[in-house]
């Protein structure tokens, strides 16, 4: 099933879109997290048919809460490196068709080193993509041990700076990678989204930094598509 957390611009505190998540539900309905089960997923090719599902799943939902008059903005949703491998392009294409959704209201993520892996393929792929008009998201940045090179060479629209950088707001050095991430992303015209906020310690900080999104506990938990429509029609202010 699919969870949707609230992505949240910093400046006005509206939502600006959500991030799909999977999770694996056990016939006595209890949820698994994808911690405990992506990288079993990812050894025995099951990653395929269950990112295949998720995508097509977060696009139908997606054009269906537009179709309700619900303005979700972007929907993000991760992508591994294995399912770049395989006919990514062409599956979605087939989804955007299928369900009907702008390409411009898609944003994929992608991890450091996923993106590095086959980095000529992978730059072909991204760039056809961006030029149907789906965003391209570096999840997890700061935590990748690749050149920073690929941000040049990359068509890059956003980079997410890691939780871990977050929790350490409060402290110099994690407020020195913070600053700097968030400086550099905007030196080179890329929008930074801020994973993991949930104190308003935090918020302050970033906000001062002009960080442009951010997500976490502080504005939402990860919830159910029913859940986030009704967040949606309140047309709420979150986390101010």
């Amino acid at each position: 099933v699919l969870h949707y957390q609230p992505k949240v611009n910093l400046k006005t505190g509206a939502i600006s879109g959500a991030e799909a998540l999977v999770r694996l539900q056990q016939t006595d309905n209890r949820l698994v997290c994808p911690a405990k089960f992506v990288n079993i997923a990812e050894e025995c090719g099951l990653i395929l048919p269950i990112g295949k599902w998720v995508l097509h799943e977060a696009c139908r939902q997606t054009q269906a809460w537009l179709t309700a008059g619900l303005d979700i903005g972007q929907i993000a949703v991760n992508v591994s490196a294995r399912e770049l491998r395989s006919d990514f392009l062409e599956g979605v294409l087939s989804i955007l068709n299928d369900t009907g959704l702008d390409p411009r209201r898609l944003e994929l993520e992608l991890t450091e080193s996923g993106m590095m892996q086959d980095m000529e393929k992978t730059l072909e792929i991204l760039c056809a993509l961006k030029q149907l008009g789906v965003q391209i998201a570096v999840d997890d940045f700061g935590t990748g041990y690749s050149s920073l090179s690929y941000l040049r060479r990359f068509p890059i629209d956003t980079l997410k700076i890691d939780q871990t950088f977050v929790q350490d707001i409060g402290g110099e050095a994690g407020e020195t990678i913070v600053s700097a991430v968030i400086a550099m992303g905007m030196s080179l015209k890329q929008r930074v989204v801020a994973e993991g906020i949930e104190t308003k310690q935090q918020l302050d900080f970033l906000k001062s930094r002009h960080c442009a999104e951010g997500q976490g506990y502080y504005f939402g938990r990860p919830m159910s598509a029913d859940k986030f429509a009704t967040l949606l029609a309140a047309k709420c202010r979150v986390g101010t």
